[in-house]
């Protein structure tokens, strides 16, 4: 969810490609002679992206548009500069198709496994004109080495649009229904930071955030979530699936940009820290 106020942070927004810079000057990996510009052979879709094959793959599946790939990587401007690369630090990085520049997301669905690609990447699909981003068009040699196929979005509960009948009512009006009982004794308090794995959907069906598609649990302070979280985590244990449907006063109460109306959570509590 955007945060929970928040929830908690969901994600950090990866506008950039890298974590850090690579090193530059002498120790820099050499550009390429056709950095400037692309080749009369490149092929260029119709976004303007340009791409060469400079070793094929031995893979025959692309990366979908939200996948994770693991590459290999360096980047240059067209003077030939280099500013980073993933060679340069000894490691490959994961990068989530959906989080990147757009010319990432588009250009690496064109590769498979083990392939190595050049890519002539314009501003309007690299940071577009971004302060304190690389400017105008960049190049990256990049190598596809593994790809981690995303995980299917969680469908809508046939419940969803109100709670049903045996459905549990708390007086706040939250109301609950254990979807699978858990194996812990205690139960959060509070002031518990917990370990979660949930999907949030409005009352339309339609899926606003969700751990599970992140293929990692979320942890966060009770203290530090609406409070229809913080009453509902209090009432399970750990192993246990439970669904809320939460009414808007317990949850973002209106507040402009936040997810609105009552909203509907199937939580798994995994651990009480």
């Amino acid at each position: 969810m955007q945060n929970i106020t928040g929830l908690f942070v969901v994600f950090v927004a990866v506008l950039s490609l890298i974590p850090g810079g690579g090193a530059r000057g002498a120790d820099a990996i050499p550009a390429p002679s056709d950095v400037a510009s692309p080749p009369a052979d490149a092929e260029v879709t119709n976004s303007g992206l340009a791409s060469k094959v400079l070793e094929p793959g031995t893979g025959t599946e692309h990366p979908a548009g939200a996948d994770i790939v693991e590459v290999h990587y360096t980047g240059w401007t067209t003077d030939g500069e280099m500013f980073d690369s993933s060679v340069m630090r000894g490691e490959p990085i994961g990068l989530p198709l959906n989080r990147v520049i757009a010319g990432w997301t588009e250009g690496m669905q064109l590769m498979v496994e083990g392939e190595k690609r050049r890519f002539w990447i314009p501003e309007e699909l690299a940071y577009g004109g971004q302060p304190g981003r690389p400017a105008g068009m960049l190049v990256f040699d990049v190598e596809l080495i593994g790809i981690q196929k995303a995980p299917e979005l969680p469908v809508a509960p046939s419940d969803v649009a109100a709670p049903p009948a045996d459905a549990e009512v708390s007086k706040s009006g939250l109301a609950s229904k254990v979807l699978t009982v858990g194996t812990g004794t205690e139960h959060p308090k509070k002031s518990s930071k917990v370990t979660v794995h949930y999907s949030g959907w409005s009352t339309d069906g339609e899926l606003f955030d969700s751990s599970v598609t992140r293929g990692r649990p979320a942890t966060f302070g009770l203290r530090q979530v609406i409070s229809g979280w913080t009453e509902g985590v209090q009432l399970m244990v750990v192993g246990e699936k439970r669904r809320f449907w939460i009414p808007e006063k317990l949850a973002y109460g209106g507040e402009p940009g936040k997810p609105a109306g009552t909203l509907v959570f199937d939580v798994e509590l995994i651990s009480i820290d």
